[in-house]
């Protein structure tokens, strides 16, 4: 599985505090061996994010993300705390 990084996410990811980067590359690790695995809470968004996922880093910050259709990729969309549902 590869993961591609949007350049909003890279930007987002950059602004992050420390202590929860620390936490979403622990919750990549566990993405990658299972993108629904319990722990990282994923689920499917709706209304304008229809289509796109979510799961959960810590329990203020979340990752928005999709398939692509070979379902090979993932593209990381955006990052941060509830605010970027909106």
């Amino acid at each position: 599985m590869e993961i591609i990084y949007s350049p909003k996410f890279v930007r987002e990811y950059k602004k992050l505090p420390i202590k929860i980067k620390d936490i979403a590359e622990e919750q990549e690790i566990i993405f990658r061996k299972d993108p629904f695995d319990p722990k990282l809470k994923t689920h499917k968004l709706k209304g304008k994010l229809n289509g796109f996922l979510s799961f959960s880093i810590g329990y203020k910050y979340r990752i928005i993300f999709e398939f692509s259709k070979d379902k090979n990729k993932i593209y990381f969309h955006a990052v941060g705390d509830h605010d970027i549902y909106e």
